[in-house]
């Protein structure tokens, strides 16, 4: 479908030299509500306060250098040839929310050892603030017009798009064509996948399965809509590496929540009840 609409610019505010993208500032906006929301809870569940603002200070960073890293490897032919410092313009886009995670979570495991407290209880409390992070961060996405789907037909836009703001959908205008707002459909997926970890925690589960509900949860809505965006990273022929990555996850939470329980290696509920195992009768 063809259009012409203004769109917004990506640019916040220029101070001689530097620059700063709303790109930039709403992803840190949606970090800094995530680490509240942990706070808040670790708080009430009797942790020190301060337990989750160090374990961000070392998370953050590693996050983003393993979401870039994790794009630049698989986009590498993008960057070859060109100027190197190009590898590092995180505010021009490219980062992969994989990329964070596995650097978040390697981050957590060394940091939950040395802090000598349970890795799952870290992740299970950080989850929602990190899925409501996601929320926020795709409309970063939103002001950089990436992140988005194929070319709607006329038919799909008066059946459904017309119906949304116009603040939206002129900002899907990009070259005279209307794409699909795909960062807006993983942003409203991830708030259903963040009242559903709310609701979970309050029913006081095993420990770990908050943060495996998130794994399995997130990775189902991001695998059908990578489908649909443009602009995916592949993996062998159109193989979309997000897609892959989202079947491994699926597949290994589920395995391991089974393997956990079968093996009683979860013998404590969210907020640290103990579970009295039976005894076997001799």
């Amino acid at each position: 479908m063809t259009c012409s609409a203004p769109t917004l610019d990506r640019v916040l505010i220029e101070l001689g030299p530097l620059t700063i993208y709303w790109y930039g500032l709403i992803i840190a906006f949606g970090a800094f509500l995530g680490l509240y929301l942990a706070t808040k809870e670790s708080d009430r569940l009797g942790l020190k306060k301060d337990i989750f603002v160090d374990l961000v200070v070392f998370a953050i960073p590693i996050a983003i250098i393993s979401a870039r890293a994790y794009y630049v490897i698989f986009e590498w032919e993008e960057y070859v040839g060109g100027p190197w410092w190009d590898v590092f313009a995180i505010w021009n886009g490219g980062i992969a929310i994989h990329g964070a995670l596995i650097g978040s979570v390697l981050t957590a495991i060394v940091y939950a050892r040395v802090k000598k407290v349970s890795f799952w209880q870290l992740v299970d409390i950080a989850a929602p603030g990190i899925i409501l992070g996601q929320a926020i961060g795709r409309w970063g996405n939103f002001m950089n017009q990436e992140a988005h789907g194929g070319p709607i037909s006329e038919a799909t836009y008066t059946n459904f798009h017309q119906y949304l703001s116009d603040f939206i959908m002129n900002q899907m205008c990009i070259g005279g064509t209307m794409y699909h707002p795909t960062f807006l459909y993983e942003s409203v997926w991830n708030i259903l996948v963040l009242i559903f970890l709310l609701i979970l925690r309050r029913y006081n589960p095993l420990r770990g399965e908050v943060f495996l509900s998130y794994v399995i949860t997130y990775s189902v809505g991001r695998f059908f809509i990578e489908g649909m965006r443009t602009d995916s990273l592949y993996v062998i022929g159109q193989l979309r590496a997000a897609q892959l990555i989202s079947v491994i996850l699926v597949v290994g939470a589920v395995a391991l929540i089974a393997y956990r329980r079968k093996s009683s290696m979860a013998n404590k509920r969210y907020d640290g009840t103990k579970i009295k195992t039976k005894r076997k009768k001799k």
